[in-house]
C-alpha cells in the first residue's frame, strides 16, 4: 500500500430483502476500517443504496450508519429521483477501491460487480461469475455436483410450474417421491433464510412454494436431514485459505431469519467439537467449492454433518457473508488468529488480485 491513504468506497443497503442486515454489516466493516493502523491506511467514502436502488452519498450514508436503520422518505432530499442507479453520488469519484457490503440480489449476485468491472476499478470479494453462480442456488448446486461434492437430495423448480394445475401436481408428486417430508423450500436467489420454509406435508409444501415463488422465479426444494450445521470461512486471492470450522446451534425448529438475527436465539461453537478428519474434509471442500464456482476474495461455506454416519454434505456458498456482531465470518477468522482490523485490511489487499 502507498504511504498516502487509499480511498475506499463502502457501499451498503441495497434493494433486497437483506437491506437491514447490510446496514448492520456495514457498521462492523467501517468499525474495522477505523481500528489501529487502518485509520491511517484508508480514507472512507460511504455510499448508501436505498430500497429502491437510489445511490446516496456520504451525508445520507453516515446518518444511516449512525442510526442503524433505513431512512424514511422524509429524511431524503425531495423530490426523490427515479428509482435505480442514476450515476455515482458526489464524493464517489475519489474512490480507488470498492468494498461492497451488500447481501442478496442487486449486490451479491454479480450485478454491482459488473458495474465495478465496467468502471475498471478493483473491489472486494468474488467477481461476476463467482457471485452470480453462488447467488443462484440452482446454478450453484449444478456446479458443485459437477465438481463431485456431496449435497443433500434436491429438486429444482420454476415459479411458473405452480400456475398450471398439471405441472403443479407433477412437481408435488416428484418432490414427495424424491425427497419426502420434511423438506425445505427456498427461493433460488435470496440469502439470510429470507423466504425459506419447512414443509411437513403437502399443504405446507404448497404454501412454501407459493411464498418462494412470490420472491423469485427460480425455486429449490431440499430434503430435510437431521444434521449439525457447520460453517467455514475462506479468505484470499488468488490463493485461498480456510478458517477453523464453526458450528451453529439454535433453539428453533430450524435456522430461520429471526433465529439468525435475534440475540440469544442461536449460539456458536468456534471451533466446533469435531473429529480431526471431519475438520480437514470441511476445510478442503470449502476451497474446492470456491474453485468450482470461481470464487475468490471471501466466502462462507456452509455444511451439514450427520454425526451417526460421518457424512458431510455441502449446503451453500455465501460470497458476501454477514458481517454483523453475530455473524460467523468475522468470528471464524478471529478464532483463526485474524483480528477484525487485519481481516478488513486483508480483504482490501485481495481486491483485484
Amino acid at each position: 500500500m502507498s504511504s498516502s491513504p487509499t480511498t475506499v468506497g463502502v457501499v451498503f443497503g441495497g434493494c433486497s430483502g437483506e437491506h437491514d442486515v447490510s446496514i448492520r454489516s456495514a457498521q462492523t466493516v467501517v468499525h474495522g476500517l477505523n481500528l489501529g493502523t487502518n485509520r491511517q491506511r484508508y480514507q472512507l467514502v460511504l455510499i448508501y443504496i436505498d430500497r429502491d436502488g437510489r445511490w446516496w452519498g456520504p451525508d445520507i450514508a453516515a446518518k444511516v450508519l449512525d442510526s442503524g436503520s433505513p431512512p424514511s422518505s422524509a429524511d431524503l432530499p425531495q423530490p426523490l429521483p427515479g428509482p435505480g442507479f442514476r450515476g455515482l453520488p458526489a464524493g464517489a469519484d475519489a474512490v480507488t477501491i470498492w468494498y461492497p457490503v451488500l447481501h442478496g440480489p442487486n449486490g451479491e449476485d454479480g450485478t454491482i460487480q459488473g458495474l465495478f468491472e465496467m468502471m475498471q476499478q478493483p473491489y472486494v470479494g468474488a467477481g461476476v461469475l463467482g457471485s452470480a453462480v453462488s447467488m443462484d442456488k440452482q446454478a450453484m448446486k449444478a456446479a458443485l455436483a459437477g465438481a463431485g461434492l456431496a449435497q443433500v437430495p434436491y429438486v429444482c423448480a420454476q415459479a411458473e410450474d405452480l400456475s398450471v394445475a398439471g405441472r403443479r401436481d407433477e412437481l408435488l408428486q416428484r418432490i414427495e417421491a424424491d425427497l419426502g417430508y420434511p423438506c425445505f423450500v427456498k427461493p433460488a436467489n435470496l440469502g439470510s433464510s429470507v423466504g425459506i420454509s419447512k414443509a411437513r406435508n403437502r399443504e405446507e409444501l404448497l404454501q412454501g412454494l407459493s411464498l418462494a415463488a412470490s420472491l423469485d422465479a427460480r425455486l429449490l426444494v431440499e430434503q430435510g436431514v437431521q444434521a449439525r450445521e457447520l460453517e467455514c470461512a475462506v479468505l484470499g486471492g488468488p490463493t485461498l485459505r480456510a478458517s477453523v470450522v464453526g458450528e451453529v446451534r439454535f433453539d428453533a425448529d430450524w435456522y430461520d431469519y429471526d433465529t439468525k438475527y435475534t440475540e440469544g436465539r442461536s449460539t456458536t461453537l468456534i471451533p466446533a467439537p469435531l473429529p480431526d478428519d471431519i475438520v480437514k474434509t470441511i476445510r478442503r471442500q470449502s476451497i474446492q467449492a470456491c474453485a468450482a464456482v470461481g470464487v475468490t476474495g471471501m466466502a462462507r461455506v456452509d455444511f451439514f454433518y450427520e454425526e451417526s454416519s460421518g457424512r458431510v454434505w455441502l449446503n451453500e456458498i455465501n460470497t458476501l457473508p454477514g458481517f454483523t456482531s453475530q455473524s460467523m465470518y468475522p468470528m471464524l477468522w478471529e478464532a483463526s488468529g485474524v483480528t477484525l482490523e487485519q481481516l478488513v485490511h486483508e480483504l482490501l489487499e485481495s481486491a483485484g488480485q
